[in-house]
């Protein structure tokens, strides 16, 4: 460290030590890098555009995964007889119940296709508009669950309970000819077939929940956040698009995103401030970062 000549107060020179290079450039890398760890005022052309080659870049390489049709059926016998000896094989009960009552599974076959995005879109909008300060870890957490769910498509291809050899499920789609269903009927050479662990429609349905439990004011509203998943899983299974284990693995990769996005932030997206400021960008864990607009 070398030193710099001040003047004090009383009109005498003194030396003062003066910053290495090096530790100037050390905190200049920390300002930069807890800067874009800051609760940032989203910007809605840039959110969209995120939003939009974000699904598409999954979309590209979740079906760019090779599909391992034989491997895939092996994984579902494996699956199938291990949900058997823990006694929660009931996939196939479910589906048959489920199938036995038109208006019930067709609505189901809808709920299928149409409210994975509706929903999931809508909660981010939401979030965008009321709880800017939060926006970014919430929509961090989601992106990342969706990124991991990639390793699982390629290292463990899995056909859905409908497309097992054998396995007497019934493929609701096909059957009521409903449509929109990426998974079955006109649409699925469009998308993997063997992409089932894991199951995103889990990953993405319980983020929401939590998301509008944890943040709505509106008892009702709340309610709805924890029946939303617990719909969507009813939904999968009845439906023979997955296993219950397939679940597990989506809720695994939820908690894997919101790690990183904790570990980004510095903390889970619902403790952050509802708002931030129009000029600098709040500081989470300084005092201007704790004000009483948590809500």
């Amino acid at each position: 460290m070398g030193e710099t000549t001040v003047t004090t107060l009383e009109g005498r020179r003194t030396a003062a030590p003066s910053p290495v290079a090096g530790e100037a450039d050390g905190r200049s890398e920390q300002s930069l890098l807890h800067r874009a760890r800051a609760s940032r005022r989203p910007r809605l052309w840039f959110e969209i555009l995120l939003i939009a080659v974000s699904y598409w870049t999954y979309s590209l390489v979740r079906n760019a995964v090779p599909e391992q049709k034989a491997q895939a059926l092996r994984n579902a016998d494996w699956i199938w007889r291990v949900e058997r000896t823990l006694g929660i094989a009931v996939e196939q009960t479910v589906n048959h119940a489920a199938n036995s009552v038109k208006w019930l599974i067709v609505g189901m076959n809808y709920y299928y296709a149409t409210l994975h995005f509706v929903v999931t879109l809508g909660v981010l909008v939401w979030l965008y508009r009321s709880h800017p300060g939060r926006y970014a870890a919430a929509r961090t957490a989601l992106f990342a669950t969706t990124g991991v769910a990639l390793l699982g498509y390629y290292l463990y291809p899995l056909a859905p309970p409908r497309l097992m050899n054998g396995g007497r499920f019934v493929d609701t789609v096909l059957v009521h000819q409903t449509w929109g269903s990426m998974a079955s009927g006109d649409l699925k050479n469009m998308s993997n077939q063997y992409a089932a662990m894991p199951s995103m429609h889990i990953g993405w349905s319980v983020w929401c929940g939590l998301t509008i439990f944890a943040l709505a004011k509106v008892p009702w509203a709340r309610v709805l956040g924890l029946l939303y998943p617990a719909g969507t899983l009813l939904v999968i299974v009845a439906t023979a698009n997955h296993f219950w284990l397939d679940a597990v693995g989506g809720m695994a990769c939820l908690a894997f995103g919101y790690g990183v996005a904790r570990t980004w932030y510095g903390a889970f997206p619902h403790v952050l401030p509802r708002r931030v400021s129009h000029g600098e960008p709040p500081r989470w864990g300084t005092p201007a970062a704790q004000p009483a607009n948590h809500q």
